[in-house]
């Protein structure tokens, strides 16, 4: 049975961490990976208002072969890296392990969630960053059962499903709309731009989950 595991680290204890650290009022997530070769060339949305310096940033840093800039909307930017050699701390041991990142986002300090195909798979990663001692805070583990109990069928993250309960709530998806991004934003105490794009990536998430599995199915 497979095990999601939700953690966070500190931006300094890992070379991607340390590698992406974004300037103030910007953020970075990792594009849903799954362990392959290519895992090592992550795929990276950057949210904010500096792409310039966060991009000469990540450029000089001597582990950074390439750092391509993809696609560009609004304050959004969606990047590849390629690295001069592959990562040897967290991310092998994530790799190793043949876990799916589900979840990667931060600046200062990392919020992940992966899932490992059995308990084993699990164990080998624990012993890996207890080897190298990698310094993860442990928030919570739990079985792909209970990942559907406790509402994570969609893969949202609990700041997306709280926006997008809200939005519900307050009337945003109403023709017209009862609510504006703003005073979302307000409520939650976040920026617009943070806001839209919980509400956009939730969005997503769900209509993937619900609609393409039906599409394949014909």
């Amino acid at each position: 049975m497979s095990v999601i595991l939700e953690f966070t680290i500190d931006g300094e204890s890992f070379q991607l961490g340390q590698v992406l650290a974004p300037p103030p009022e910007m953020s970075v997530e990792l594009e849903r990976i799954v362990p392959t070769g290519a895992m090592v060339m992550p795929f990276v949305w950057a949210t904010g208002d500096d792409h310039e310096a966060f991009e000469t940033a990540v450029r000089s840093q001597a582990a950074v072969e390439s750092f391509s800039a993809l696609d560009q909307f609004e304050n959004h930017g969606l990047y590849r890296l390629k690295w001069v050699d592959a990562p040897t701390d967290l991310i092998e041991a994530i790799a190793q392990a043949q876990a799916v990142v589900l979840e990667a986002r931060g600046g200062d300090e990392w919020v992940f969630r992966l899932r490992f195909p059995t308990h084993n798979s699990l164990s080998e990663f624990h012993n890996a960053i207890i080897e190298q001692d990698i310094p993860i805070h442990i928030d919570r583990t739990y079985t792909l059962t209970e990942e559907f109990d406790l509402g994570h069928r969609f893969d949202l993250t609990q700041e997306q499903r709280e926006a997008l309960v809200l939005a519900i709530q307050q009337g945003y998806f109403a023709s017209p709309s009862e609510v504006s991004l703003d005073e979302l934003a307000e409520e939650l105490g976040i920026t617009r731009q943070a806001v839209s794009k919980r509400i956009r990536r939730g969005n997503q998430k769900v209509l993937q989950k619900t609609l393409l599995p039906s599409v394949s199915e014909r």
